[in-house]
């Protein structure tokens, strides 16, 4: 439990949400039901084992923000509490209500303990990426995804990670619970069009040509847009995305509607594929938070070089389709 004042409200309550729930507890020494609740709180805290933090507010030492979370919700009286999610406040009750129903509340935006254990191994499968373990990896994301089938991070983790490593079929079988959603994420659609051009790129005759044999072809027919295709298949397995996509870009100028779209869904799969995760808000994060409270220290940073990339080829691809 922490107490929240105008110095730490980013940091421990805004940003602290962006990783786990975060309940706000609004009271003052003077209020009864306050001293109540109170108890309740710090109890339901140590029985969810750290599956979100409580926080407590003094409206009469800090009314800046009890008053605007009170404004917010239309709420004129204490104790006041406040969930906060993603650093948004995103729900909250009012009085000293009994601990069965705030239970009943904290379960609708409480990670489950199987919701935390499958996330736990999807952070250790990205330890072990990044120490160059892949396999072991895998099977971190395997037990995820076994904990828990609706980790849908797991899941887009894990289906990259064997499209990576050339395990076609086993990505498929991973990939088709996402597929069924409605609507499809762009980022699993993304790796469904990657894992299909890898497969045609596997099995097409000329997937050992070089780029000088494709260009002699396309060079005798612009129009030859299955030569094309290939191509860019042939360079996507390569890795060489950004040539690949200036290829699928030709084809898209020259008839969109092409192949049922084939290229523009390649073009656009490999566009998401390659734009740079957005970062978590740190402590310079700029603007307003917390559902339009003012927070302090407006930072300018430069765009990211990936990110950078990405936009110029979705301002040629929005060209293109217009």
């Amino acid at each position: 439990m922490i107490d929240i004042t105008l110095d730490n409200f980013q940091a421990e309550l805004v940003e602290a949400s962006l990783q786990q729930p975060v309940l706000l507890d609004i009271w003052a020494e003077w209020c009864g039901p306050c001293k109540q609740l109170g108890p309740v709180l710090e109890k339901l805290e140590r029985d969810y084992a750290g599956r979100f933090l409580l926080a407590k507010l003094d409206a009469d030492k800090v009314p800046e923000i009890a008053g605007q979370l009170s404004q917010m919700f239309g709420v004129r009286s204490i104790p006041f509490c406040v969930m906060f999610s993603g650093g948004q406040p995103v729900d909250g009750f009012v009085g000293a209500v009994p601990e069965a129903q705030i239970r009943q509340f904290l379960d609708k935006h409480v990670p489950g303990e199987d919701e935390l254990a499958s996330a736990d191994d999807a952070e250790q499968a990205q330890d072990l990426l990044a120490s160059g373990d892949a396999d072991a990896a895998l099977a971190k994301l395997q037990e995820a995804l076994a904990i828990n089938p609706a980790n849908d991070d797991a899941r887009h983790d894990y289906v990259k990670l064997l499209i990576s490593s050339g395990q076609f079929e086993e990505a498929g079988a991973a990939l088709q619970p996402a597929l069924v959603q409605i609507p499809v994420q762009l980022r699993f659609e993304a790796l469904a069009q990657w894992r299909q051009a890898l497969l045609a790129a596997a099995q097409d005759p000329r997937r050992d040509w070089s780029v000088e044999q494709f260009d002699a072809g396309i060079a005798q027919n612009k129009r030859d847009f299955d030569l094309r295709l290939a191509k860019a298949r042939a360079l996507v397995a390569r890795g060489e995305w950004t040539a690949a996509m200036d290829e699928l870009l030709e084809i898209v100028m020259r008839d969109k509607k092409w192949g049922d779209e084939v290229p523009r869904k390649l073009y656009v799969a490999l566009l998401e594929l390659l734009t740079p995760p957005k970062p978590k808000a740190g402590p310079d994060a700029a603007g307003k938070s917390a559902g339009g409270i003012e927070l302090t220290g407006k930072a300018a940073m430069a765009e990211d070089p990936q990110a950078a990339l990405v936009s110029s080829y979705r301002r040629k691809l929005s060209m293109a389709l217009n």
